[in-house]
């Protein structure tokens, strides 16, 4: 079997291999085979590289650690047709996937251990649990069913936090929730979904409880969730969105917020265009919908961070933790925002007048040599802008709320769930009285 695997090495991953093994075989006069050499032959070369102990510190021996993820990742595809899919809380970007089992691996975070320790071959350890989980369940008692492959886009909507809502949180609320024993959590969470009745089917009752209920029972019982929080950071951060959340938008991919939705809050609804350069004028006379041109090519009426920040509208500077004890935990998904940046724009935001700038840039590219918009471009065009401003009315109600904003990362899965869990966090939050 080929080394390929489903979706291509990252490119900084297939650099950094490629680097790695042309200086390793600089300095040994001989190529070095990521692939097949055993781990602590690999090693003895390695540390001649690194000229000391390796520090993640140092870009250079970060390099060297990517490059070894590159081979250990290229290895793993050979012997379990594994493949990389993204994962933006992977240090690398991406992760690893196996098609026979619900494994994810971060191929740099094992590497970076073996470093640590000054022992490669626990990568031979780490193939070995994985080896031996493979073969449960390709042994197992349900194996005889034929479970179906899994893909690099099933593992994506699993597991990489690429959707993002933003919310507006009562930290009153949140921080009483954090406050509280888990085990007192989840006999809310149960009676919640009691009392929702026919609201939602049993199956999803059923899957929320083990999402939820479960975790939270495997947290020790009497002690506040806020000091268990290095255990179970992901349910710490749904229960300050669960019990704190006063609103939310809807969830969309990250670069949707980015290059879409926050643009035309600094864009605004304008009166003027500026002329069109060769390119621009180019498209326009090949039919791509206006809408498209408008975000290209319209200045902003009211400056964005200068930084960029987070999706582009809330400055590096305004970002922090929920609470302080997220500080113990890497890759936080719940972060809350300062709005001073984006407040005036968005308090000028008015659907109805950027759907009416849009249509008049549009006529104005007709006076510059447009040409009629395809019917597909056009039905792509007009659902992106409905999306972007149904998100941007959304999204002024909570930046006007005078509660503290936050913006959540979740996958593509929490994003589907996305619909139950606001029933659930009615429930949690209402009256407890129930209206026969």
């Amino acid at each position: 079997m080929s080394a390929q695997m489903e979706t291509p090495q990252p490119p900084q991953l297939a650099a950094a291999r490629a680097q790695l093994e042309a200086v390793l075989e600089q300095v040994e006069k001989r190529k070095v085979d990521l692939l097949t050499a055993p781990w602590a032959e690999i090693e003895k070369s390695v540390i001649k590289v690194l000229g000391g102990p390796f520090a993640l510190d140092q870009p250079e021996h970060q390099v060297i650690a990517l490059g070894l993820a590159a081979g250990f990742g290229a290895r793993l595809a050979v012997e379990h047709k594994a493949f990389w899919f993204p994962s933006r809380e992977s240090p690398e970007g991406a992760a690893i996937g196996f098609p026979d089992a619900l494994i994810m691996l971060s191929p740099f975070g094992a590497v970076l251990d073996a470093l640590m320790a000054s022992k490669l071959e626990r990568l031979d350890d780490v193939a070995k649990d994985i080896r031996t989980s493979l073969a449960q369940v390709k042994f197992g008692a349900g194996a005889a069913m034929g479970q179906p492959k899994l893909s690099a886009g099933d593992y994506q909507r699993l597991f990489d936090p690429g959707f993002v809502q933003v919310i507006a949180v009562d930290p009153q609320k949140a921080l009483a929730a954090w406050n509280t024993p888990p085990n007192r959590l989840a006999l809310d969470v149960k009676d919640s979904l009691g009392r929702l009745g026919n609201k939602l089917p049993d199956q999803v009752k059923q899957q929320l409880e083990a999402q939820l209920v479960q975790a939270l029972q495997r947290l020790e019982p009497g002690k506040p969730l806020i000091e268990q929080l290095t255990r179970g950071p992901r349910v710490a951060e749904l229960v300050g969105h669960l019990w704190g959340a006063a609103q939310n938008t809807g969830s969309a991919p990250e670069e949707f917020w980015q290059d879409v939705v926050m643009p035309l809050v600094y864009i605004g609804s304008p009166e003027k265009f500026p002329e069109l350069d060769e390119e621009s004028l180019a498209a326009a006379k090949q039919g791509v919908h206006p809408f498209f041109l408008f975000l290209d090519v319209v200045p902003f009426q009211t400056p964005a961070p200068e930084d960029d920040g987070l999706l582009g509208a809330f400055p590096a500077s305004t970002l922090a933790l929920p609470h302080k004890a997220f500080e113990q935990v890497g890759n936080v998904r719940l972060i809350k925002v300062g709005v001073d940046a984006v407040k005036a724009p968005i308090e000028k935001f008015d659907p109805a007048k950027t759907r009416a700038a849009i249509a008049k840039f549009g006529e104005y590219l007709k006076t510059q040599g447009g040409a009629a918009v395809a019917e597909q471009g056009k039905a792509e065009a007009e659902q992106m802008m409905s999306a972007a401003l149904s998100l941007l009315e959304e999204f002024k109600k909570i930046v006007t709320s005078g509660k503290d904003v936050y913006v959540r990362r979740l996958t593509e899965a929490e994003a589907g769930a996305e619909s139950a869990m606001s029933l659930l966090r009615g429930a949690l939050q209402g009256p407890r009285i129930i209206l026969a």
